[in-house]
């Protein structure tokens, strides 16, 4: 804010969240860790878990829910690469807790290989939306969108980790009560 208490208007805003393709892949590599951390710090039990019935994916186990975060890393690669909003199914298993970290992993993989060595001026081209091709978004933008969509998944999975009395993975290393933030 300045001192008008307004917030301030940075004609740059966004332009140096990510500059080139191979530091988005770098900070993709560590969203993708705490990804397979996560599901593999899960129990045994949790391969069997399943959460209250719904037809929707508040309603999917921890195996769809890990295929869908497979498979929608590429639906966002295909469409950053202008090949269109290409949903197409995870079809690698993902029944176990190792399936699921080779699920994470291949998809990620296979991520890198789709994004590395597309041009740096791609970050600022834009893509047309999935509902609306009038409406458009810049190439880091949907990018973004897919880390978010990663991480929201990521935290669905760690929530029921925690209802579940199974361990939930700290982000950083650290609980709120090792820095002093216990209530």
């Amino acid at each position: 804010m300045n001192s008008t208490g307004s917030r301030r208007r940075d004609s740059a805003r966004g332009s140096e969240l990510i500059t080139d393709i191979a530091s988005f892949l770098k900070y993709f590599d560590g969203v993708n860790r705490r990804a397979e951390r996560d599901v593999s710090a899960l129990p045994p039990e949790a391969e069997a878990w399943k959460p209250p019935a719904h037809a929707d994916e508040s309603g999917w186990d921890i195996a769809q829910l890990v295929a869908h975060m497979a498979a929608s890393r590429l639906f966002f690669a295909h469409a950053y690469r202008g090949e269109g909003w290409v949903a197409k199914p995870w079809t690698e298993p993902t029944r176990t807790r190792s399936e699921w970290v080779a699920a994470l992993h291949g998809s990620a993989e296979q991520l890198r290989t789709a994004l590395d060595g597309t041009p740096d001026e791609w970050l600022q081209r834009k893509v047309a939306g999935i509902d609306d091709p009038d409406v458009q978004v810049s190439g880091w933008r949907l990018l973004l969108m897919m880390v978010e969509h990663d991480v929201h998944h990521r935290s669905q999975i760690d929530t029921y980790a925690g209802i579940n009395g199974w361990p939930v993975p700290q982000i950083f290393g650290r609980r709120a009560e090792d820095v002093g933030l216990a209530r």
